[in-house]
């Protein structure tokens, strides 16, 4: 019997648009449209005008923050405690990428230290709003229109939350979403940039796809015969890479996003159950939503406070195995903390960081550079949202609260 509800599993009707594709075959200026079948698609349900499809999530940044014209030596703002893609799109494009520390209840980038990061170099600003929680849009939009600087949302992991009534996604000036294999909705690997913006979205189109002169925002990736056919044809204006999405990944995307609702929903639920387990234990404490925010739960995260616990970390980890737990991980590294941060290893080592091109006061990827996010790090726990049915979440949320309760008889017995 088919089980539903699982992002990574397809329905039937995914198999009907592959069909379409396969036996179509694999033309050069023609096909099935099943990715912009997609694209329309998406953009539909999101409410917006544009939506540009990519081979994948990091693609569509870099797209974005060429769009926007950052240009090497330019700086981009970015949180520290996200997937490193975030920070290695900035990097893609020759810019240079500043870490503003973030909230201590919210996990998201702090508004204030973005304030304090900007300088006459800042071009833009890459909020991500973690883990299905949306970051504070008005303030960050307030900064960005007081200091003129795009602001690109990273909504890879918060498909369909909300933000004061508003999809996330629709806040900033262009937002990129991944359909990576972990995601809401997934296609293998896969993303989507959307945006009102006429102007933006002919950008990242024609940065998609070879900066091909013809290319508009609502245009496709297709570039017609006539355009390209004869020895005279001029065909590029502009810079571009081959960030297009395949037409197979496009029938599986756009299958999903038939489902986007039913999918969105099953990970709201799960996260509901865990929230649920934890109740009101003062030493678990999940990612707090403000009112107005609705949190999508890409994944449902906790902070583990050890001391009040009286446990460390893995401890608890192995307690919660031992109780039919599920693997449950830890944040990831903060990215100035990884080893290509602090050898300097980036492209050809000196560019663009230490580079004459960058203007800017050196950047210094050490210790204190964001103590919140450094004394938050360690404390994470990441505990999974996609299961396949929601009674596997309940024994999930149930081992949780067992694990807690057990924690909790062994601090009183040992105090």
């Amino acid at each position: 019997m088919e089980k539903k509800g699982h992002p990574g599993r397809v329905s039937s009707k995914a198999l009907t648009y592959l069909k379409e594709v396969v036996e179509y075959g694999f033309g050069n200026s023609s096909g099935p449209g099943c990715t912009n079948r997609f694209e329309k698609a998406f953009a539909k349900r999101m409410g917006v005008t544009y939506g540009i499809a990519h081979s994948n999530g990091t693609a569509t940044m870099h797209s974005c923050l060429a769009a926007a014209g950052v240009k090497p030596g330019d700086e981009v703002i970015v949180p520290p405690l996200t997937a490193a893609a975030t920070t290695y799109c900035v990097l893609h494009q020759g810019a240079i990428p500043v870490f503003a520390d973030i909230d201590p209840r919210t996990f998201n980038i702090d508004p204030k230290s973005i304030k304090e990061r900007i300088t006459p170099l800042t071009k833009a600003i890459i909020p991500v709003h973690l883990y299905g929680l949306p970051a504070d849009m008005d303030e960050i939009m307030k900064i960005a229109r007081e200091h003129n600087l795009a602001v690109i949302e990273d909504s890879a992991e918060c498909l369909l939350s909300t933000y004061k009534s508003k999809l996330v996604g629709t806040l900033g000036h262009m937002a990129s979403f991944s359909l990576q294999a972990s995601k809401h909705i997934t296609c293998g690997d896969g993303g989507i940039v959307i945006t009102n913006d006429e102007k933006l979205a002919t950008a990242v189109r024609k940065f998609s796809c070879f900066g091909y002169h013809t290319l508009t925002g609502s245009s496709g990736g297709v570039i017609a015969k006539k355009d390209r056919g004869d020895p005279t044809s001029l065909r590029h204006d502009s810079m571009g890479w081959n960030y297009r999405m395949s037409d197979l990944q496009g029938a599986v995307a756009l299958e999903q996003t038939e489902r986007i609702d039913e999918l969105v929903e099953m990970r709201m639920k799960i996260g509901a159950l865990f929230r649920e387990a934890v109740g009101d234990c003062s030493w678990l404490v999940p990612q707090y939503a403000p009112p107005g925010y609705i949190n999508s739960y890409w994944t449902f995260v906790c902070r583990f406070e050890e001391k009040e616990a009286g446990c460390s970390w893995q401890d608890f980890r192995k307690k919660f195995y031992s109780l039919g737990g599920d693997f449950f991980y830890g944040a990831w590294q903060l990215t100035y903390n990884e080893p290509i941060f602090q050898n300097r290893q980036f492209l050809g080592v000196f560019f663009p960081i230490d580079s004459d091109l960058y203007k800017g006061k050196k950047q210094e990827y050490k210790p204190g550079l964001c103590p919140v996010a450094e004394r938050l790090q360690p404390k994470l726990m990441h505990f999974k949202t996609n299961y396949l049915d929601l009674e596997e979440a309940r024994e999930q949320a149930k081992a949780l609260r067992e694990t807690i309760l057990q924690v909790e008889a062994e601090r009183k017995k040992s105090s």
